[in-house]
């Protein structure tokens, strides 16, 4: 039985699709919340398949229905990305985890249920990454707009723009928020050429596929990240360019920053913006994508040892 504390709830009105939230955020309520998927056990993380199952102060309530998940903006800067459910009752509420200070949490005025993402996308390279420029190997959170960055096939092309994202540990999908780290020349060929971390979503370019970093794991010189390895919270950088590229990062190919997923996720989408306004949808490389281990193809997975992990 995981434990968190209630904010604020209203009624969700169908005819706006928005959802006013009352409340100071002074009188939490303890409510405690088990989750099971269908198999009948706990995963830890919020499903829309799933059944939840909550108390009220101790007192043995009814089911909870989970609408999706929201970023909450931090005081201290960044975002936590916080479930948000319906209970039986009919009231809308966003738990913040046990323990936490309500006061560093900025609870927006209204709540958009049509906004709701269903599951946090983290598509980023981890502070520290090296990124191959004109001017020689640049740490990731060290780019600016403007910076020419050397793609995988020898051309130059500049920074558009740079997305940043705090990722909050202590609430969410653990799977999703460990990083992946491939340790160096695990992807072959002396690449990467020094240990490569990134997020389990970001694309990386292997035999002619886009894999995605969490697909690749092989349990020895690819592996996750332990939260507790990583803090509270840390900070993970997207690079964007004109059009979708494969750049260099730590010497492997890996993808920018490609549209489908919102540039709403990262804590700078404002200047973003600012500087561009609406733009069209970019058109993604030709190249296959695999997003979990099953789409590999198996002569990628042979060359990595995902046979053997497997």
């Amino acid at each position: 039985m995981a434990s968190f504390q209630f904010y604020s709830s209203a009624y969700y009105d169908p005819g706006t699709g928005t959802v006013p939230l009352g409340g100071s955020g002074t009188n939490a309520t303890l409510l405690e919340f088990e989750e099971w998927t269908g198999d009948g056990s706990s995963d830890g993380t919020f499903q829309s398949t799933d059944t939840i199952i909550y108390k009220v102060n101790g007192v043995n309530s009814s089911n909870a229905t989970y609408l999706g998940d929201v970023d909450i903006s931090l005081q201290g800067g960044g975002t936590a990305n916080l479930p948000v459910l319906q209970l039986a009752n009919g009231y809308t509420v966003i738990p913040v985890p046990a323990g936490a200070n309500l006061a560093d949490y900025i609870f927006p005025a209204t709540l958009d249920l049509n906004a709701l993402t269903g599951d946090p996308y983290l598509i980023c390279f981890a502070e520290g990454t090296m990124i191959a420029t004109e001017a020689g190997p640049v740490a990731v959170e060290g780019l600016r707009i403007g910076d020419v960055v050397l793609t995988a096939d020898g051309r130059d092309v500049p920074v558009k723009w740079i997305g940043r994202q705090t990722v909050s540990t202590r609430f969410g999908p653990a799977e999703r928020l460990m990083p992946v780290r491939f340790a160096a020349g695990s992807l072959g060929d002396g690449l990467p050429n020094a240990d490569l971390t990134v997020t389990a979503d970001h694309g990386m370019l292997v035999g002619g596929v886009i894999c995605h970093a969490g697909a690749l794991l092989n349990g020895t010189t690819i592996t996750r990240v332990p939260l507790a390895e990583m803090g509270e919270t840390y900070t993970v950088y997207h690079v964007e360019t004109e059009a979708h590229e494969v750049i260099l990062a730590n010497g492997a190919p890996a993808e920018t920053f490609i549209d489908n997923v919102s540039r709403r996720a990262f804590d700078n989408y404002s200047e973003f913006e600012a500087l561009y306004g609406e733009v069209p949808e970019m058109q993604e490389l030709p190249y296959p994508r695999a997003m979990s281990p099953r789409q590999v193809p198996p002569f990628i997975r042979a060359r990595l040892g995902l046979v053997r992990a497997a």
